[in-house]
């Protein structure tokens, strides 16, 4: 995604609703000088990649994002780990750039992932079930 898709895309994201053209490019120009016809083409090469829908509202339309922005940066870190000739070395550099912070956020989203731990019942029976 390039630097202007991503400038659309966010807005697309934080609005979380089905948004215009028009409101897009007045939140953009608060920020550059843009043309209703740039943001036009940006969110019709966003639909045709498959980023967002878009239903037709009078002559516009209204463009909704279809997944959330965990899930596109999810697909890009999937993209550029399975490019790596050595997926464990790509992701022992990775997890080395990470703040302590983000290595906590890991942690916690391997346990999500992983669920509940449950007890091996083989520990029950050797402690005399206590």
């Amino acid at each position: 995604m390039g630097e202007l898709e991503d400038a659309v895309m966010t807005r697309v994201w934080k609005w979380n609703r089905p948004v215009t053209v028009r409101e897009v490019l007045e939140d953009l120009q608060q920020e550059r000088s843009i043309a209703y016809t740039t943001v036009m083409t940006v969110l019709d090469n966003l639909h045709q990649k498959g980023w967002v829908r878009r239903e037709a509202e009078g002559r516009a339309y209204r463009y909704e994002a279809v997944s959330t922005r965990a899930a596109y940066a999810a697909a890009l870190m999937n993209d550029a780990w399975s490019q790596s000739d050595n997926p464990a070395a790509a992701l022992v550099a990775f997890f080395g750039m990470m703040s302590e912070e983000q290595r906590q956020a890991l942690q916690d989203a391997v346990r999500i992932v992983q669920g509940p731990t449950v007890q091996n019942p083989d520990s029950a029976t050797r402690d005399g079930g206590r």
